[in-house]
């Protein structure tokens, strides 16, 4: 369990500067320079979140039980993470559903963290997808007294949208037949 959170704190602390301290953060990348800055930033995440799935799959060896969730709970998973996948797609393709979103991959974690919460009662899925919800909201809701950073914007065009949901609910397909298994290891819906 150490190396499941000493990963969470090492994922978290750089991706938490901007809730805590957004000025802060503007000044050290003014002070070090955006590049070095993003690396430094880039592979403290890297290694947090390779001890994250190393202190998971360590920790779901020798599980402690918190909660037991009803059947019906996989149902429930199911249709939450359905938009999580378009979501995900929507944060790197130009299109309608980004800009009514504004932020599709903070909002595809949310749901993504909320749905395996729902049906994973272990102290590791609680430290795991709670951390992760709870960043993730922190990290919505600090959007608001930020100060907007000029970012270079692609022109949204008519296919935008298409791409995202067919996209999306490929991957979904995917990982509820395939992929789920192969990198995690259970089933999904057995």
């Amino acid at each position: 369990m150490t190396i499941l959170i000493l990963g969470l704190l090492l994922f978290f602390v750089p991706h938490g500067v901007a809730i805590v301290s957004a000025d802060w953060r503007d000044a050290q990348v003014r002070r070090f320079g955006e590049l070095p800055w993003k690396a430094g930033y880039g592979l403290i995440s890297l290694l947090g979140l390779v001890l994250i799935v190393w202190g998971y799959g360590m920790a779901r060896q020798t599980p402690t039980l918190l909660w037991t969730s009803p059947t019906g709970m996989r149902h429930l998973t199911a249709l939450l993470m359905l938009p999580v996948f378009p979501l995900l797609v929507a944060a790197y393709v130009p299109s309608r559903i980004k800009r009514w979103t504004r932020h599709p991959m903070l909002i595809a974690v949310v749901l993504w963290a909320l749905a395996h919460l729902l049906i994973n009662g272990t102290l590791a899925d609680l430290l795991l997808f709670g951390a992760f919800l709870v960043w993730a909201v922190l990290d919505l809701l600090s959007f608001r007294r930020r100060h907007a950073r000029a970012v270079p914007s692609v022109p949204v065009k008519r296919g935008g949208d298409v791409v995202v949901i067919v996209a999306g609910l490929a991957l979904y397909v995917a990982f509820v037949f395939w992929l789920h298994v192969w990198l995690i290891g259970r089933t999904v819906m057995g």
